[in-house]
């Protein structure tokens, strides 16, 4: 393998969501906490698609959304520490929360940016991210979310969306832990993390240039 290649190769693998993530100064790290609370008017929703600091970025620019916590979903552990996770013992996804306000924006259009903001054909990886705990999840909490997530893979699936099949799982949502409060708002927080600079922002810009019609009009 010639040296650049090898240094190529070895910047796409520090451009990683785990490898930018700072190393908390307090040791052990926070533990993260159960967070359910809305308000009346409010209903939530859960999805997993990669690094949470990605898809906090994504749903925040979306109408209807109040907003966004990064946190994990999916596995057994109790309690789960960041530093757990990223391990891929723990069974966790990084998953993100949206708070929305059902009567502005819907489910099934929560779903759609879900899908539209990220690959769901690649299974336990998005971009430079590699592992279990980056994989496709989409949660449900009744089988009407259930019966509007599988609707809409069969629909992308019909119309030959994408190349490849869709991995993404449909599950039905647990517990969730919210996360360390360093990865809330990471993207917002970090704008010169070369991570957030060379994958989250394109990310986000992507999205936002396919759903126009999604965004939050002072966004745009």
């Amino acid at each position: 393998m010639n040296i650049a290649l090898l240094s190529l190769l070895t910047t796409f693998q520090l451009l990683s969501c785990s490898l930018a993530a700072p190393t908390p100064k307090n040791n052990p790290e926070p533990v993260a906490t159960k967070n359910y609370a809305t308000t009346q008017n409010q209903e939530v929703a859960y999805f997993a698609s990669g690094c949470f600091w990605c898809v906090e970025a994504v749903f925040e620019q979306v109408t209807g959304v109040h907003e966004a916590i990064s946190g994990y979903a999916g596995g057994s552990t109790i309690n789960p520490t960041y530093q757990q996770v990223i391990r891929g013992k723990t069974g966790h996804a990084e998953t993100t929360k949206v708070i929305y306000d059902k009567d502005v924006v819907s489910f099934e259009t929560l779903v759609t940016v879900f899908f539209g903001s990220h690959d769901p054909t690649t299974l336990n990886k998005q971009g430079p991210d590699r592992g279990t705990h980056y994989r496709s999840i989409a949660f449900y909490k009744t089988e009407e979310e259930k019966n509007i997530i599988e609707a809409a893979i069969q629909k992308l699936t019909a119309t030959k969306r994408y190349k490849n099949p869709i991995v993404t799982e449909v599950k039905k949502i647990d517990v969730f832990y919210q996360a360390e409060d360093y990865h809330q708002d990471y993207e917002k927080n970090n704008p010169n993390n070369p991570y957030i600079k060379a994958v989250s922002k394109p990310r986000v810009s992507a999205f936002l240039q396919a759903y126009p019609e999604l965004i939050k009009k002072d966004l745009e």
